[in-house]
C-alpha cells in the first residue's frame, strides 16, 4: 500500500513540476495518434459513407466479412507486417522508416482505418433513405449525397473518429515491433509505460497513465462536445 502511495505522489509531482521526460514522450504520443487519426479518417470516412449508401443494395458478405475483421486486427499482427515491408529486405525498405516516428503512423493508421471505414458505414445506413433520394431528386453529385450523409450521420461518425482514436492511442504492440521504444525518438505514453513498469519506476509508469487516461477523455470529451455544439447552430 505504501509502495502505491509513494507512485501516487511521486507521479503527481512530476506532472505538477512538468517533468521534461514525461512532456517529450506526450508529445510524441500526440503526434503519432493524432497524425495517425487523421490519415484514418482521410481514407475512411469517404470510404465508408460510399459503402453506408449501397447497404440496402446487394453486398458482397465475403468484403463485408474482411471488413470486420480488420476492425479486429490484432495490432502484433499488423505491426509485423509493417515490420517486414519497411525492412531492409523488405519492398519499403528504401525508405528507410524502421524505428521511426513514420513507421509507427503507418502501423497506427492501418489498425484505425478498417474501425473508421465500418463504423461509418454503419451510421450511413442508418440515415432515412429518403434524404438520399429527395438529393437525388435535386440533383446532388454523389461527392454531394456524401457530404450530406455523412453530416447526418453525425453523431455515429463523431462515434467511429473517437473509437477509431482510443484504440490506437492505447496501442502498444504494433507501435514497439516497428518503433523500437526509442528514448527520445519513439516513445511514446504505452510503451514507456510497459518499461518503467519493468524497471520498477512506479511514479514514472503511473504518471503516464494518468496523462494517457485523461488524453483519451479529453478526446472523447471534445468530439462529444463538438456533437451538441454542431446540433444546436443547426
Amino acid at each position: 500500500m505504501q509502495t502505491l502511495l509513494d507512485a501516487l505522489v511521486g507521479s503527481l509531482d512530476m506532472l505538477v513540476s512538468l517533468d521534461p521526460r514525461l512532456f517529450q514522450i506526450i508529445g510524441l504520443t500526440l503526434r503519432v495518434t493524432l497524425t495517425s487519426l487523421l490519415i484514418s479518417c482521410v481514407i475512411g470516412l469517404p470510404i465508408g459513407a460510399a459503402l453506408g449508401l449501397t447497404q440496402r443494395m446487394p453486398t458482397p458478405g465475403l468484403f463485408v466479412a474482411l471488413l470486420y475483421t480488420g476492425m479486429g486486427l490484432p495490432p502484433v499482427v499488423v505491426g509485423l507486417l509493417v515490420f517486414v515491408l519497411l525492412s531492409r529486405a523488405g519492398p519499403l525498405g528504401a525508405l528507410g522508416w524502421l524505428f521511426t516516428p513514420s513507421a509507427m503512423i503507418s502501423a497506427q493508421s492501418i489498425i484505425a482505418v478498417p474501425m473508421v471505414i465500418g463504423l461509418t458505414m454503419s451510421a450511413v445506413s442508418s440515415v432515412d433513405p429518403a434524404l438520399r433520394m429527395q438529393l437525388h431528386c435535386l440533383g446532388a453529385t454523389r461527392v454531394q449525397t456524401i457530404i450530406t450523409m455523412l453530416v447526418e450521420a453525425k453523431l455515429g461518425v463523431l462515434a467511429a473518429i473517437a473509437a477509431a482514436y482510443g484504440r490506437i492511442v492505447a496501442e502498444v504492440g504494433a507501435v514497439m515491433l516497428v518503433g523500437g521504444n526509442i528514448e527520445g525518438n519513439t516513445r511514446v505514453l504505452t510503451s514507456a509505460i510497459v518499461l518503467e513498469t519493468r524497471k520498477g519506476s512506479f511514479a514514472l509508469a503511473l504518471a503516464l497513465g494518468l496523462v494517457l487516461l485523461a488524453i483519451t477523455f479529453l478526446a472523447n470529451g471534445a468530439l462529444l462536445r463538438f456533437g451538441g455544439w454542431y446540433s444546436r447552430i443547426r
